[in-house]
């Protein structure tokens, strides 16, 4: 007798029966250009409420801002997605000139766009890369052959 405990109950069991099935509202998304960073200012003045001393932004925020242009995940951003993202690079700004008490913040803010794998596995994102690994397998196939006087090796000797 094999294992402890009851059988598992059959698979067609097991979900449940009782929750309604969801739906999702379908919408056209409306895909917008990355804006430019707006002007930064560090201070109001307290006399009329405007803002004074314009500074510039920090060269790795300007690089960062660019790393979300280049994304592939850009792609899909409408005009709120980019306004999220503008404002998440004002905390990216401060958190690089020293307020680290933003960290907690901007990594949040960065993981509702999925920045690092983790983030993107649990928005359930993939980027697509079959074709180039099988290109690449193709090719460390056709070289392990050329040096091997035209006999292909196992996968495991070539390490595939």
């Amino acid at each position: 007798m094999p294992g402890r405990g009851p059988a598992p109950k059959a698979a067609n069991k097991r979900a449940r029966r009782n929750a309604e099935p969801v739906t999702m509202r379908i919408l056209p998304a409306i895909i917008a250009e990355q804006p430019e960073l707006p002007t930064r200012y560090k201070a109001k003045d307290d006399e009329d409420g405007t803002w004074r001393d314009e500074v510039d932004w920090p060269m790795v925020t300007v690089r960062w801002w660019a790393m979300w242009r280049d994304s592939p995940l850009a792609a899909a951003f409408t005009f709120n997605d980019w306004s999220f993202l503008m404002d998440t690079a004002l905390l990216h700004a401060e958190f690089w000139e020293g307020n680290v008490k933003l960290a907690p913040e901007l990594r949040l803010r960065e993981a509702k766009f999925g920045a690092t794998p983790e983030d993107r596995a649990r928005l359930r994102i993939t980027f697509a890369q079959a074709e180039e690994a099988e290109t690449k397998t193709a090719t460390r196939r056709s070289s392990s052959r050329d040096r091997f006087g035209g006999v292909a090796l196992p996968q495991e000797a070539t390490g595939d």
